[in-house]
C-alpha cells in the first residue's frame, strides 16, 4: 500500500497543510485509473486506517478535481472550513469509518462529475460589441456565450438565436448587453438526471459549483457523448451474451446445460433450463470441456475461446457494478473486439 497517506497524517497532525492533487493522481498511488468498488473500499480502509479523509469526497467529484487532505472526525479532531458561498454552513470532514466496516456513499451521480462541468467557460462582458462575440463564437465553434463580469456573476446569455431574433425583428443590438438572452444555470451537486430536463429545453446548462463560480458549461451534445461511453460497454456486453447463447443454444439439452452450474447448489441446477438461465462462468465451463466443445462444430482453439470469453466476464462484473468514470479504454477496444469477433463467427454459421 502506498505510503504517502501515512506521510500526509503525520503531516496534518504536526500543522501542516499537504499540497491538493487530482482524483486521477490519487488514484495513481493505489495504481488505479478508475473508482472501482473494490478499489475505493480499499481506498477508504486506507484512509480510515491514517485517520485522513478527502475534501471533496475523492469518490463524488471530477476525475480531475482537485482535493485535499485533512483530519477527519474519527480521531476526535474537528475540522472545520470557511464557507464559500454567504449563507451556507461550513464544510465537515466527514467522519472516518473503521476499516472493513460500509460507508454510506453517494447514490447520485451529479453534475459536478462530468467532464464537461469542470473545464471552464469562454465568457464576454455585456459592452463588448456583438460582432466580436459573434467572431469569437465562430472561431472557437460555440452556439452560445454566457455574458458575465466576474467568475460568479452571470447577467444572460448570447446564442446565435438571440441575435438572430433581433435581426429578424429588425431591433438594432449593437452590444452583447443588448442581444443577450436569460441564462439557465445548475448546481454542480444536483443529479444530472435532475439538470436533463433543462439541458434538453435550453441546449446547455451552465454549472455552478459549490464555491459559487461557474465552472463549466453542459451542453446537449456532451450529455449524449456522456450516455455513449457509459452505455457502450452494457450495450457490446447484451450483444456478446447474445452471441454466445444463439452459439450453444441448440448444442446442449437442459439437463446437459445443468451439469455447468456448481452441483453442490440444488436450487441453482433447477432453475437452469434454457441457455439464457446460465452465467457468463457457467459459459466458461460448459465450453471448457473438449467433448462439449466439439459439440459446436466450429475449428476454433477452445482454450484461447474460453480464456477470451473469461477476459469479457471479468469486465462484465466491473461493469455491472456500474462506476461513472467507465471501463479502461484497452477494456473497451476487448470488448469491441470480441464482439467483431463473434458476429464474424455468426455470419459464417448462419
Amino acid at each position: 500500500m502506498d505510503t504517502r497517506i501515512s506521510s500526509i497524517a503525520s503531516d496534518l497532525r504536526a500543522g501542516q497543510t499537504p499540497p491538493e492533487v487530482s482524483v486521477r493522481t490519487f488514484l495513481g498511488w493505489f495504481d488505479a485509473q478508475r473508482r472501482r468498488y473494490r478499489i475505493v473500499q480499499n481506498i477508504r480502509d486506507e484512509l480510515a486506517k491514517e485517520g485522513v479523509c478527502t475534501v471533496p469526497d475523492f469518490e463524488t467529484v471530477w476525475i480531475d478535481a482537485p482535493i485535499k487532505f485533512v483530519l477527519s472526525e474519527g480521531n476526535g479532531i474537528f475540522v472545520n472550513f470557511e464557507p464559500k458561498v454567504p449563507g451556507e454552513e461550513p464544510q465537515k470532514a466527514p467522519e472516518t469509518v473503521p476499516p472493513g466496516r460500509w460507508e454510506t456513499r453517494e447514490a447520485t451521480y451529479k453534475v459536478g462529475r462530468l467532464a464537461a462541468a469542470n473545464q471552464g467557460i469562454v465568457s464576454v462582458p455585456p459592452d463588448k460589441s456583438v460582432a466580436q462575440a459573434v467572431t469569437i463564437m465562430m472561431l472557437g465553434g460555440y452556439s452560445q456565450l454566457p455574458v458575465m463580469t466576474d467568475e460568479e456573476t452571470v447577467l444572460g446569455m448570447l446564442s446565435w438565436r438571440s441575435v438572430g431574433t433581433r435581426m429578424v425583428l429588425n431591433r438594432p443590438a449593437p452590444l452583447v448587453g443588448d442581444a443577450m438572452e436569460p441564462h439557465h444555470e445548475v448546481r454542480s451537486d444536483v443529479s444530472i438526471f435532475d439538470a436533463i430536463q433543462a439541458i434538453v429545453a435550453n441546449d446547455y446548462v451552465l454549472v455552478r459549483g459549490v464555491d459559487g463560480r461557474i465552472t463549466g458549461i453542459v451542453t446537449a451534445n456532451d450529455l449524449s457523448l456522456q450516455f455513449h461511453d457509459l452505455t457502450e460497454p452494457f450495450l457490446l456486453l447484451g450483444e456478446i451474451e447474445n452471441l454466445v447463447r444463439n452459439m450453444i443454444g441448440n448444442a446442449f439439452s437442459a439437463d446437459e446445460l445443468k451439469t455447468a452450474c456448481n452441483p453442490a447448489d440444488a436450487s441453482r441446477v433447477a432453475y437452469v433450463e434454457t441457455v439464457a438461465d446460465l452465467s457468463f462462468g457457467e459459459y466458461i465451463r460448459l465450453l471448457q470441456l473438449p467433448p462439449n466443445w466439439s459439440r459446436l462444430g466450429i475449428d476454433i482453439e477452445r482454450e484461447v475461446f474460453c480464456q477470451s470469453l473469461d477476459a469479457v466476464r471479468k469486465i462484465r462484473n466491473d461493469v455491472m457494478h456500474f462506476d461513472p468514470d467507465g471501463i479502461e479504454p484497452v477494456e473497451l477496444q476487448q470488448l469491441r473486439r470480441f464482439t467483431r469477433f463473434m458476429r464474424q463467427l455468426a455470419s459464417v454459421r448462419v
